[in-house]
């Protein structure tokens, strides 16, 4: 039975699993807007929550933080900083929403779009 599961593991080994949420938050900060599958938008909301929580702060710190997160991609931190840290100032959680799509017509797996609110 699968009492007391953390997390979704999507067939990978967690070293994977890390670069496949780090992959997509980095497609959703960038696009504002992704197509995935509801798992895996329910499990890459909160690492972007926290991603823009942290982009709110702008100094030297936050964003030598934020580039060890994206492995020194300074296209996410630029836009994370001078775009979505100022657009959510105000705002105290909440960043995101998934909304739930048709499924996807060859395999019929339930699919979602994450976007910025």
């Amino acid at each position: 039975m699968a009492y007391h599961r953390k997390q979704r593991k999507f067939g990978r080994v967690g070293q994977q699993r890390k670069q496949l949420l780090r992959s997509l938050a980095r497609s959703v900060i960038l696009e504002e807007k992704v197509h995935t599958t509801v798992a895996r938008a329910k499990s890459v909301r909160p690492f972007v929550e926290k991603l823009v929580t942290t982009a709110r702060k702008d100094d030297v710190a936050t964003r030598r933080l934020l580039l060890a997160r994206f492995n020194n991609d300074r296209t996410v931190v630029k836009k994370l900083i001078e775009v979505l840290g100022p657009k959510y100032k105000e705002h105290s959680g909440g960043y995101t929403r998934i909304a739930k799509v048709e499924p996807r017509p060859g395999s019929g797996r339930t699919s979602a779009v994450i976007e910025f609110v």
